[in-house]
């Protein structure tokens, strides 16, 4: 598996996720397989097989995240100078329309992929260069007008 590199605060939500599912999740998807139990015939009881799958997305999902921390290369926080995991950019395209991404192995709204097209393409550069962003429906160009 590639390691995958988090600042220690992307890190750090990767464990409280972890934690909360193998603590207090957990908890509540045993609790409902054993009341389904109670049901009777487990052959054909509907709760029992849900709370059983909602159990395997749980278990998996732990892995998920136990295997991507323990495989992180933990990175200093981004700077202001350029561009790196955990920057926040605003780029303007070719158009003049701008966007705001954070580079995050994290995911989630507002984020971008370091291995993405234009997450690879922002990572490493400075404020003020223009990059070209191979995506999958073409190149495009940017010009990076903010790191945070």
């Amino acid at each position: 598996m590639v390691d995958e590199r988090l600042t220690a605060t992307q890190a750090e939500v990767l464990r409280a996720e972890l934690e909360e599912l193998e603590g207090p999740r957990r908890t509540e998807v045993v609790a409902a397989i054993k009341k389904a139990r109670e049901f009777g015939d487990l052959s054909e009881n509907f709760e029992y097989h849900a709370a059983k799958n909602e159990q395997g997305l749980l278990e998996a999902r732990i892995r998920t995240l136990r295997s991507r921390l323990d495989n992180a290369e933990i990175v200093a926080d981004a700077t202001c100078e350029e561009v790196g995991i955990g920057s926040v950019v605003e780029i303007e395209d070719e158009t003049g329309e701008t966007i705001t991404v954070e580079v995050s192995a994290v995911g989630g709204s507002g984020t971008v992929s370091p291995t993405s097209p234009l997450g690879s393409a922002v990572l490493g550069r400075k404020l003020g260069e223009t990059v070209e962003v191979s995506a999958p429906r073409g190149a495009w160009r940017a010009t990076i007008r903010a790191i945070r």
